[in-house]
């Protein structure tokens, strides 16, 4: 079970942190992955980061402004979001791969969680 949480509303140029808790022994096995959804877009990938987290994968359009990260102890992923834009506007939901290794692709991801809004003014 995955359940993120962190969203909220925000000025352009702000920032936020999302989490995820998940539950199970068995965290660190496996990759973890952010993606986001629009209004009237289709989802898409934002950042993923390996079980041990030693290696991470951006989208290009969050380079430099968004950092993913996680505490294997507290079975949690992070998301940092700096210099939010209104384009940021989404629902954020995390998702766990089926691999250990990071990836972009969403059908490489067995479990996802239900979503946090967030929501960039301009």
């Amino acid at each position: 079970q995955l359940q993120a949480s962190g969203g909220g509303l925000v000025q352009a140029g702000g920032s936020l942190r999302l989490s995820c808790a998940a539950s199970g022994r068995t965290f660190s096995n496996y990759g973890m992955g952010w993606f986001r959804q629009g209004p009237g877009k289709e989802r898409e990938f934002v950042a993923a980061i390996s079980g041990s987290g030693s290696t991470l994968y951006y989208a290009n359009f969050v380079k430099g402004r968004f950092t993913i990260s996680r505490d294997n102890d507290k079975n949690t992923v992070y998301l940092q979001m700096n210099s939010l834009k209104p384009e940021d506007t989404s629902i954020y939901t995390c998702a766990r791969s089926s691999y250990f290794f990071e990836s972009s692709v969403p059908s490489e991801y067995a479990y996802w969680g239900q979503g946090t809004l967030v929501t960039v003014s301009s």
